[in-house]
């Protein structure tokens, strides 16, 4: 085995990226909702997929930020916070072998700090693991 196959990737690459209407519209309709203060995440089950288990979305809504360059600095914030510690997430579905369809929901008026909004993200990532692993009991 290559020791450099043991390392995980930190980019966020295209194939993690949710971009199905089809598949936007379920989370909608019958994903699971978690909440850490300003950031809400959406999560629904998917078929396993051994490559990229994991597809994200991140938005802002024009409702809560009035301006574009605030919504576009929130949606980088949530991005780089999950791109930095989405590893732990990644290595619970490859070992329950599931897929999961995530989106982060900003609900804030102005943009977090970078730290407080990865606190957040972490702290959602952990429920999301703690939550699917009570409904599979």
């Amino acid at each position: 085995m290559n020791p450099l196959e043991a390392i995980p990737s930190n980019a966020l690459s295209f194939n993690e990226k949710l971009k199905s209407r089809k598949v936007l519209d379920a989370l909608f309709a019958e994903g699971k909702v978690l909440h850490n203060g300003p950031v809400r995440l959406l999560y629904l089950v998917q078929p396993y997929v051994d490559g990229f288990p994991v597809k994200i979305a991140v938005t802002a809504p024009k409702r809560a930020m009035k301006f574009a360059h605030d919504r576009n600095r929130m949606k980088r914030l949530m991005r780089e916070a999950y791109r930095i510690n989405k590893h732990q997430l990644i290595h619970y579905c490859h070992q329950k072998k599931i897929g999961l369809a995530i989106l982060f929901i900003s609900r804030c008026n102005t943009p977090l700090d970078y730290h407080v909004t990865e606190d957040k993200i972490i702290l959602l990532l952990k429920l999301l693991i703690q939550d699917h692993e009570k409904s599979t009991k």
